[in-house]
């Protein structure tokens, strides 16, 4: 993983699990002890999500930038897709108050997104590769 992936991914975990641990807080003292666990499940399952994401789309970008785009979209649905099954299967659990699972989801996903995007909008990136030999250049 890269320096700038590493410095991306903080930026994004670190907001999110704060705001992870205020939704814990206020689910705790709206719903109590299982609205808590609901929150911090929603919370921990953006996180893994997310994270893995990210090291995908690190581990594609170095075979090829093609592959990057490619994992970043395939990487993107299959979070939404298996955050949608999570969801639907444990819809009617009793374990845990599922509206505060479903709150701590969309919070914390909409805060990682958010946080990515200003970290990757931060992050200098060159656009050449400096160390690239220009052709043509030194024949003589």
């Amino acid at each position: 993983m890269q320096a700038n992936d590493v410095r991306v991914l903080k930026s994004a975990a670190v907001p999110t699990f704060a705001v992870g641990v205020v939704a814990v807080i206020v689910a705790f003292l709206l719903a109590g002890g299982k609205g808590a666990l609901g929150a911090a499940l929603g919370t921990l399952l953006v996180g893994v999500f997310f994270s893995v994401s990210v090291v995908a789309v690190s581990y594609a970008a170095r075979v090829s930038p093609q592959m990057m785009a490619i994992a970043a979209m395939v990487s993107y649905l299959v979070k939404v897709v298996a955050i949608m099954v999570v969801l639907s299967a444990f819809r009617e659990t009793t374990v845990w108050n599922t509206q505060a699972f479903a709150w701590s989801v969309v919070v914390c996903t909409l805060v990682w997104t958010g946080f990515e995007v200003r970290a990757f909008m931060k992050t200098k990136m060159l656009y050449v590769d400096p160390e690239a030999s220009v052709p043509g250049k030194g024949d003589s």
